[in-house]
């Protein structure tokens, strides 16, 4: 029963496929190897127009990167305050930037809102005593595990324009949220007003590789050299190159996504039909986040069952837990079976 993230699990076999099959051989090194071209162009294709594509290993590197694209030292990044980017990446954001300042708000069910990004950035010193707003980051999905939809993000992407903003997508899950909203790559991003995307593909079924895919050329300008810097330019770019191939082949990114996010509601509605567990908000993906009794929580630990106990600042003031209650977090993955599933929600009712 392991539902602790969905980065717990190993390489889907056509990955593993993919990078078997470009092993043999020898191609040019740092990402000038035949294997990325056929990537550029998939992603070309995936985003209906050309974008440019920089491959690293890791999520933190991407979001980072994005960031240090977008925000000067002297600027600030505005996101959530429970985005991934402020509370799970050990400051590699300001440090990558050279300083700049991320600086989070208040939202709903971890969305970043437009009418309170306005208000504050509009509230903002003119003077240089305070940083000023250069840019603003979203998590898809987000960390409450809700799906911002097309609409929601071309709103805050207003906002962004109207201050002459950069508005990054963080896309660790953007598989599970693309399929949950049912909607093209492109709506979600560029259409909708997003400027750079950190594509995620590790929690879903690669080894260990993201692309951050760039859509308006200027973000694109330094990040060659600012991935060489940050240690994220791999001298055997085809093995990280080929997970995109198995990854994105066959649309077998949305069929892995389409899995753990239908274990996610299997899990939802088991759960739902337990006395005394209940959950604060709607699953939008692969997550799921179930306010519980103690003693249940200790029974499926008690069973071996792998989650965290989670934060509650999103959780609206009637469906806080008590005093005997804690919320959890449950992350499915394109490994996750119905057993596992069916196996957690009978301890859970027995426990209850």
């Amino acid at each position: 029963m392991h539902f602790g993230s969905d980065n717990i699990v190993g390489a889907s076999q056509p990955v593993l496929d993919a990078i078997l099959a470009a092993n043999s051989g020898a191609e040019p090194s740092y990402g000038a190897d035949s294997v990325k071209k056929r990537v550029d162009k998939m992603f070309c294709d995936l985003f209906e127009r050309d974008v440019q594509v920089f491959l690293v290993a890791t999520g933190t590197g991407a979001n980072a990167l994005c960031v240090s694209a977008m925000t000067p030292p002297w600027g600030m990044c505005i996101s959530n305050e429970e985005s991934h980017i402020n509370g799970e990446e050990t400051g590699a954001p300001e440090l990558y930037t050279g300083g700049a300042k991320l600086m989070t708000l208040k939202g709903d069910k971890g969305r970043l809102l437009p009418d309170v990004l306005d208000a504050y950035v509009r509230n903002l010193s003119p003077g240089f005593y305070q940083m000023p707003a250069k840019s603003i980051s979203v998590s898809q999905l987000n960390e409450c595990g809700i799906a911002y939809t097309p609409d929601e993000i071309a709103a805050l992407s207003d906002v962004a324009k109207k201050y002459r903003l950069w508005m990054h997508m963080d896309g660790a899950r953007f598989a599970n949220a693309l399929v949950h909203r049912k909607v093209t790559p492109a709506e979600m991003t560029w259409k909708s007003g997003v400027d750079i995307l950190s594509f995620g593909a590790t929690k879903n079924g690669a080894l260990a590789a993201e692309a951050i895919v760039v859509f308006r050329p200027e973000l694109a300008e330094a990040m060659e050299y600012r991935r060489k810097r940050a240690g994220q330019t791999i001298s055997k770019g085809r093995l990280l190159s080929s997970q995109f191939i198995g990854y994105l082949e066959n649309d077998h990114w949305l069929s892995n996504a389409r899995h753990a996010n239908a274990m996610a509601a299997e899990l939802k509605a088991g759960l739902e039909k337990i006395p005394g567990i209940r959950l604060p908000w709607e699953v939008e993906g692969n997550e799921v986040f179930p306010v519980m009794p103690r003693k249940v929580f200790k029974a499926l630990k008690d069973a071996g069952a792998v989650f965290y106990e989670w934060p509650t600042r999103s959780v609206a003031a009637a469906d806080k837990p008590g005093a005997d209650e804690t919320m959890a977090r449950l992350v499915t993955s394109f490994q996750t079976t119905a057993d596992e599933v069916a196996q957690f929600v009978d301890v859970a009712a027995k426990a209850a």
